[in-house]
């Protein structure tokens, strides 16, 4: 992506100077894809900076975590205050917080920027996320915007997230987004291939029809490219094994959801199912005890039509848990996101763009506190609750995991309910643990304990959540 990134800048007009601790890997981008350019390398961080003019914008494209830290460490030995460091790579938000305020001390602005879009992006336009010193915006704006994506309108795919950490939260998000619509899709091709025994041709040209309609986005259209793909005439994706990797995104989304209280189910059921697929042996092993799959007997044509709203519908879940967990952070670190105007950075060049995107950006003009509120999708949610069900009722049946559609339906029912058996749980919590409870006809702040044995005494400890 660093390379592909530097290809961008000069193809905009940008001056480029390169940098990479193995100098090998320098010389062959210099001798290879950047033949004929204007990029220029360096061959250490002192030639690298003394090549820039101050302002100096450096933008650094490592491994997350400790190598960040080594990589500033030595920028910082040659910068001069005012110079901007931009980390492109997929950090934790909290590290970002953490340099940007290091970077002030030492008088240097610091930028983390989300990034999406893979090698592809970053070569012709990817979607980007900035956040950090609020005044280096002025600065590398008109570097990033030049090279973002678009929308149709020529809106740039990049625009100012919010202070410190916000960028990369905002990343963050959208790959924990990612994680749950990749198993939405997956799901999918369990029920088609081995609930109703869909060929891949077939299947391909399922998800194809899917792109063209209100499921239009980037990796509909690269499921469909998946099933049609060859392996010496067999279909490839039989060859490939059905343990998921992951490299971390997605668990801290949930780490953070955990954190701050918000119900980020269906992106937690998707990590789940990854952590699920990598029991491999165990699972074998367990199926010839336990049992397989059912095969589903209903019309083909009905399956594949309630499919396509169980995966829109559960979409509009994951999605609106997404930016609920961002309102939350939001709130909590005063970063006073713009939920519309991220909808528009995901339009175009991310990994997760699609349709909806739009619609998702004009339904936070209205300012829910959820998508799932706002009209259209209100509407959408309840034009497709019967397809939903059954296709869950279905899965169920035939004994094929759906977790991303079943936790999705499950969080709707939630959401949709103005009560829950939640007084329940205060009342055994209150019964073996004291922990107090509100009351329907008292205000809320107020805390009662019920002695429910007899044996019991006055609370001492005050009201907590354990």
């Amino acid at each position: 992506m660093g390379q592909n990134l530097a290809l961008n800048m000069n193809d905009h007009g940008f001056g480029v100077v390169v940098h990479n601790r193995t100098t090998e890997r320098t010389t062959e981008f210099l001798a290879g894809p950047a033949a004929g350019t204007g990029i220029i390398g360096a061959g250490s961080i002192a030639d690298l900076v003394a090549a820039l003019d101050p302002p100096r914008r450096i933008v650094v494209m490592v491994k997350a975590g400790a190598p960040v830290d080594a990589v500033i460490a030595s920028l910082a030995e040659h910068l001069e205050p005012g110079d901007v460091i931009i980390d492109g790579g997929n950090s934790h938000y909290e590290d970002t917080v953490r340099r940007t305020a290091e970077a002030a001390s030492r008088g240097l602005r610091f930028v983390g920027a989300g990034i999406s879009g893979g090698e592809e992006g970053a070569r012709h336009g990817p979607s980007i996320m900035p956040g950090g010193s609020p005044d280096a915006w002025p600065i590398i704006r008109d570097v990033l915007q030049s090279i973002a994506a678009r929308v149709e309108d020529g809106t740039p795919c990049c625009d100012w997230v919010g202070p410190d950490g916000a960028g990369h939260f905002v990343k963050m998000v959208h790959n924990g987004i990612e994680y749950g619509d990749i198993q939405v899709l997956a799901e999918a091709y369990h029920l088609l291939h081995a609930g109703l025994g869909m060929g891949h041709d077939e299947m391909a040209g399922l998800f194809g029809r899917w792109n063209r309609g209100r499921l239009e986005s980037y990796l509909v259209e690269i499921t469909a490219d998946v099933m049609a793909a060859r392996e010496d005439g067999e279909p490839l994706l039989e060859k490939i094994l059905d343990a998921a990797g992951q490299k971390g995104t997605g668990r801290w989304t949930v780490e953070e959801a955990l954190r701050l209280g918000s119900p980020a189910t269906l992106i937690a059921e998707a990590v789940f199912a990854r952590v699920s697929s990598s029991l491999k042996d165990e699972r074998v092993a367990a199926a010839q005890v336990l049992g397989g799959i059912a095969p589903i007997m209903d019309d083909r044509a009905a399956v594949a039509a309630d499919l396509e709203d169980a995966v829109y519908a559960s979409k509009i879940v994951s999605y609106a848990q997404g930016f609920m967990l961002m309102r939350t952070a939001s709130e909590e670190r005063g970063w006073d996101l713009d939920l519309g105007g991220i909808a528009q950075l995901w339009r175009e060049g991310c990994i997760i763009r699609a349709r909806f995107l739009d619609d998702i950006r004009a339904a936070f003009a209205g300012a829910p506190r959820s998508l799932l509120v706002a009209p259209f999708f209100a509407d959408a949610l309840r034009a497709a609750e019967p397809g939903w069900r059954r296709t869950v009722q279905r899965a169920v049946a035939a004994g094929i995991p759906v977790p991303a559609y079943s936790s999705a339906l499950a969080f709707y029912d939630s959401y949709r309910s103005d009560r829950l058996p939640a007084n329940l749980i205060q009342a055994l919590r209150d019964y073996f643990g004291a922990h107090t409870y509100e009351r329907i006809d008292r205000p809320r702040g107020e805390r009662f304990h019920t002695d429910w044995t007899g044996q019991g005494g006055d609370v001492a400890s005050g009201s907590y959540d354990a």
